[in-house]
């Protein structure tokens, strides 16, 4: 077999495929714990177009972010049952 056949081979030996998923595992908990800061981090109301008052029949009361009793999932501080932000979504 000729040096460059060699060099492009497809075959993988079980030490560099071993290796390969510790590095894998080890990444892990840092990749997780960059996105969990990034997901962990609320905007302000205004940025929400958070108001105290529904839209109709959408209100903070039945949108899937709601909290219970007065917060939110995206959206920073108090927030009222009664209230609604453009980013209402239906239970």
């Amino acid at each position: 077999m000729s040096e460059n056949r060699k060099m492009w081979s497809t075959k993988v030996s079980r030490r560099v495929a071993l290796q390969g998923i510790a590095s894998a595992v080890a990444a892990t908990p840092i990749l997780l714990a960059k996105t969990h800061s990034a997901v962990a981090a609320k905007m302000s109301k205004a940025s929400a177009g958070y108001r105290g008052s529904p839209n109709g029949s959408q209100n903070c009361g039945n949108c899937r972010l709601f909290i219970r009793p007065s917060s939110c999932s995206l959206v920073e501080g108090s927030i009222s049952a009664h209230g609604w932000c453009k980013l209402w979504v239906g239970r």
